[in-house]
Order: structure tokens, then sequence, then C-alpha cells
């Protein structure tokens, strides 16, 4: 192409870029592994058969929604690091602030409990397979979001793994609420954040091989 053809072309919006092509793909992205990760959790464990009735708890509540927090955030990340040069000023703050919450009521609820209650209220009954569980749910949205994400112009490949494996635990765990029966705030604090955090260290480590463009 001629330096003179690329000019008309910029000046009449031939090459212009859809503004939302990158929310798009990641909303088909996080659509598909959500679904995958519901089949995955029906096909291996359960729903709660007293999630109807849990529901009516606020204390129930706490739980999703500090996992949403971070998805929004991680969401968030995993759409400025796909394109070159955008600001993170306020994204590690946004990512930080639920984990910040959700610690600081474990430890009133810690510091509240008699010491008996302490060791129950942190390892509830499924400490030992609730990390890998969401972890193994993440594995489809893992995928789905790298795909996402590989589509567009990431050049932090590192960072943009973490955050991409970050919304995928995120996302996993979500959906991991429909069968899990802890509702303690320092279990979600420490073993949730742990699931999430294992798929993310996958995206960091994976991020330069699978995102390179």
């Amino acid at each position: 192409m001629k330096t003179e053809d690329l000019i008309g072309m910029l000046a009449t919006g031939a090459l212009a870029v859809d503004a939302h092509a990158a929310q798009r793909r990641y909303a088909l992205a996080l659509g598909i592994g959500s679904v995958a990760a519901v089949l995955m959790l029906l096909g291996l464990l359960h729903v709660r058969s007293d999630l109807a009735e849990a529901a009516l708890s606020p204390v129930f509540w706490v739980k999703p929604v500090f996992v949403a927090s971070v998805a929004a955030a991680s969401l968030r990340a995993a759409l400025r690091l796909s394109r070159p040069g955008a600001s993170l000023a306020w994204i590690r703050g946004a990512i930080a602030a639920p984990v910040l919450v959700i610690w600081t009521i474990a430890a009133i609820v810690l510091l509240g409990a008699e010491p008996v209650e302490r060791a129950p209220l942190f390892l509830g009954q499924t400490w030992k397979s609730c990390p890998f569980l969401i972890a193994l749910l993440s594995v489809p949205l893992f995928i789905a979001v790298m795909w996402a994400m590989r589509g567009l112009a990431p050049t932090r490949l590192r960072l943009a793994g973490f955050a991409a494996g970050l919304l995928a635990g995120a996302a996993a765990a979500l959906v991991y609420c429909l069968h899990c029966p802890e509702i303690e705030a320092p279990f979600v604090g420490f073993w949730y954040l742990l699931g999430i955090l294992i798929p993310a260290a996958a995206g960091a480590a994976l991020g330069p091989s699978l995102l390179r463009w």
C-alpha cells in the first residue's frame, strides 16, 4: 500500500476501530466460559439444596459480593491491558479494595469469636478442596478469556496474563458459590482468594507465550 493510499484511508475513516470491540469480545468469552463452568459444576458437583433459603440471609451475600467485586475490577484491568499504553492508575486499588474489605470483616469475626471457634471459622468444612475446585472450574473461563485477550493488543504480557487469570478465577469462584456451603468471612477471605489466585498465577506464567502476537 502506498503512503498516499494509507493517508486517504485514515482520512476517510476506513480503518476505524470499533470502540466496543474489546467489551464484546470479553462478554462473549465470559458468557461461553461461564456456561461451561456451570455445566462442569452440575456434572462434577451439585447446586446446594438450600440455596434459596440461604440467600435470604444477609451473611450469604458477603461471599458473592466479594467475588463479583474482584471479577469486575479484574475485568477492567484486563480491558486496559488488552491495549498498549493504557493507564492502570486506579486498577490496582480497585482489585485490592474488596480483598481489604473481606479481610477486615474476617478480622472482626475472628476477634469477636471464642478462641476455640476461630479454627472452624477459618477452615470451615471444605478448605482442602475449595481452592482446587475453583481452579478447576476456572479452566474453561481461562481458555476463553485468554482467547479474548490474545485477539486484541496486549503488550505487558505477564501482567496481562495475571489479569486474565484473575478474571477467570473470580468468575469461576462466583459459579462455585452455587455449590459451596461456606459463608464465613475468614474462610472466604483466604480459601476463595487462594482459589482465584491459582489461575492468576498460571496466567502470569503463561502470558508471555499465550498472548504473544
